[in-house]
């Protein structure tokens, strides 16, 4: 997306044709949240890709705000060829929201919860994993119109270690954040396209028994710098040092 676009909203389908009505939840934030009047310009898009730079042209208040919108303009954007697959480690409290909302903004394309052995909370199956999945969802769709883009990476159900390892199998490359590893992130050479699965350890650290699952289906350990980062940042900080290395982000 250019870098000065109006808000963001998001929407199921993009419909075809001059105009269309914004309704729903996100309606209501742009009519009594941001307070937004006729006249003024906003972007929808369906978080795949799809975006629209829309004129409102009226605002229907009421209990279920609607708004009239009439388009500007119309863009698509292509996914990257380098997809970022951020694995994270389920984290206690507001943590892994934060993680998930830092490493959305920073550019990832796919989140993955990780029940790591260290992990204090384990999101089974049931109600109140549902509703902490959705939280990570809802935290990703909330960072992505936050940065203005055009893709929402999608926040898939947790896996265990062994999945993690069978992801990382596939992946064309897959990293693990380690902080005694010999080799710092910079030091790799990546590759220009596929997925690369991106490992984020629990604030306890991610065991040997981890560490030996994913090296053994083909990840590599490594280092971002001397320090010793929470795993609420390490992702954003990762993404920042990938964007230093690649030209996905030119």
């Amino acid at each position: 997306m250019p870098s000065t676009t109006p808000p963001v909203f998001l929407v199921e389908e993009m419909p075809a044709g001059p105009r269309f009505v914004l309704s729903g939840e996100e309606a209501r934030h742009a009519a009594t949240v941001r307070r937004m009047r006729a006249g003024e310009r906003l972007v929808a898009s369906d978080g795949r890709g799809s975006a629209a730079e829309c004129v409102i042209a009226e605002v229907r208040p009421g209990r279920e705000p609607v708004l009239d919108l009439e388009v500007s303009r119309r863009w698509t954007e292509a996914a990257p060829a380098l997809r970022v697959v951020v694995a994270q480690a389920l984290a206690k409290g507001d943590r892994g929201e934060l993680a998930v909302e830092l490493a959305t903004e920073a550019g990832a394309d796919e989140i993955l919860p990780w029940r790591a052995e260290r992990s204090v909370v384990r999101w089974e199956e049931g109600p109140r994993g549902a509703k902490a999945l959705a939280r990570w969802q809802n935290t990703a769709r909330a960072a992505a119109k936050q940065a203005r883009r055009a893709w929402v990476p999608p926040v898939r159900e947790p896996v265990s270690t062994a999945e993690l390892a069978a992801v990382a199998a596939r992946a064309v490359c897959a990293v693990v954040l380690e902080g005694s590893a010999s080799r710092r992130l910079t030091e790799l050479s990546l590759p220009a396209a596929g997925d690369l699965l991106l490992v984020v350890g629990p604030e306890g650290g991610i065991t040997d028994g981890e560490v030996d699952a994913l090296t053994s289906a083909g990840a590599v350990g490594v280092r971002l710098g001397p320090t010793v980062l929470r795993t609420s940042t390490a992702a954003a900080v990762a993404m920042g040092a990938l964007g230093a290395m690649t030209s996905r982000w030119d």
